[in-house]
């Protein structure tokens, strides 16, 4: 007798929406979640080469929080590439000019560094309140 593992095709990936309220978690462990129904390791139908994860919609993310003196010491580059082009700024700076990107590089950097992580970063929809435009596509939270 022989069997065989079922490779599930592009076509048959069925995406379904999670919403994720992130008032007064923590960072690092509300990414880790997220990164998961992203990635789709959730579901039972999963291969590492397709991209066979859900849509997330995050909202109240100007209150996470994180552990320790992470608040005032955390801090997150960027450089344009050129010479003395380093921009520097921390974690309380981030909240208050863009809380979204909070937990959008957090869940970045989680994400494996392959082709399908642009696809994964698409499917992430992060809100600084807690009004977003997706009420109508999501069931259950986190």
């Amino acid at each position: 007798m022989l069997f065989r593992t079922h490779q599930p095709k592009a076509s048959e990936i069925k995406r379904s929406w999670h919403f994720v309220d992130v008032k007064g978690e923590i960072l690092g462990r509300v990414a880790t979640k997220i990164a998961q129904l992203l990635i789709g390791k959730h579901k039972r139908t999963y291969v590492p080469h397709l991209d066979s994860g859900d849509y997330v919609v995050v909202v109240n993310a100007k209150d996470i929080r994180v552990t320790g003196r992470k608040e005032q010491q955390k801090t997150y580059y960027r450089h344009s590439g050129y010479p003395g082009a380093l921009k520097a700024r921390t974690f309380v700076q981030m909240k208050e000019k863009n809380p979204g990107k909070i937990i959008e590089l957090a869940v970045r950097n989680m994400l494996p560094k392959n082709r399908l992580r642009s696809q994964r970063m698409g499917r992430l929809k992060v809100f600084a309140g807690s009004e977003h435009s997706y009420s109508d596509k999501l069931k259950g939270d986190i």
